[in-house]
Parts: C-alpha cells; structure tokens; sequence
C-alpha cells in the first residue's frame, strides 16, 4: 500500500514509462523528442530536462512523446501539447484518466484523440500497477479530434 500512496501523491514526479508501450507507439509515432524527462527516464535521445523547461521550448516541428508530472502542473503541459499541436506537432501524452476535470472538458475533449488503455500500468520502477486509470491523449494535425478508444497495454 505504501507504494500507491507514493502514486497517488505529487511526492514522485518521475515514475517511467513501461518500454513496451512506449515503443509500440513510437512504432506508431515515430517520436523525435521526449519532452518531459529526466536522463534516466528519457524515452527518446533528444529530451527536455527540467532545467531546459519543455513548456518554454518550441515543439512546433515535432513529434513529441510525453510523460508529464502528475501533480498540478500537469495542466500546463496538457495546454502546452495542444497550443504546439496548433503549430504542427503532434503529441502523444500519457497522463491518468480524469474525465471528470476542466481540462478535460475544455481542452482534451474537443481538441484530441483519447485511448483509455486497459487495466492498469505497472511503471518502471514500481512495485505493482498504478492505482489509477492511465490514458493516451494525442493532439496533433492528423488526428481525429472527439475520437475515443480502448487500447490494449503491450
């Protein structure tokens, strides 16, 4: 239990994505960038670091994967792949399910293609699955917008 306090709280920041969901969707994407890592966690060999601040870096020309921090800024990094998204990014976010929020309702729901994947992600790094529902948002000039699936974790 002691693990998904951990989860549930802003304490950790940098929990990694599983490889093999990362790389099916790169196989898919094709990422040129991680824009939200640490260099042990870094998807993708160009990456933004905390101390380059993705949200003040053009993403325009990119296709972006990213991993948020899932505290309260988290908002701003949503935000941030939609305004890129407007300039020709494409950007797939991996953040958890809350349907239920503002920004979703304002931002995601109108603007981005949403995947709830199935069941629960086991981070790298963690001692069992999140406690939390995670889910794909992929904004982008390609994408079908309002769009909604399930996908299958690899």
């Amino acid at each position: 239990m002691q693990n998904q306090t951990v989860l549930l709280s802003s304490v950790r920041q940098d929990w990694e994505t599983p490889n093999t969901l990362y790389n099916a969707l790169n196989k898919e994407f094709q990422f040129t960038i991680d824009v939200c890592a640490l260099p042990h966690n870094a998807k993708h060999p160009r990456y933004f670091t905390p101390e380059m601040n993705g949200l003040d870096q053009d993403w325009s020309n990119e296709v972006c994967w990213m991993n948020p921090p899932y505290g309260r800024e988290q908002i701003k990094w949503i935000e941030k792949a939609y305004e890129e998204s407007k300039k020709g990014a494409t950007v797939v976010c991996l953040i958890p399910a809350r349907p239920d929020t503002k920004v979703w309702h304002d931002v995601i729901f109108p603007n981005a293609e949403v995947r709830f994947v199935r069941g629960r992600i086991t981070f790298v790094g963690a001692e069992s699955p999140a406690p939390f529902p995670s889910v794909l948002v992929i904004f982008g000039p390609r994408i079908k917008s309002g769009s909604i699936k399930i996908m299958n974790r690899s």
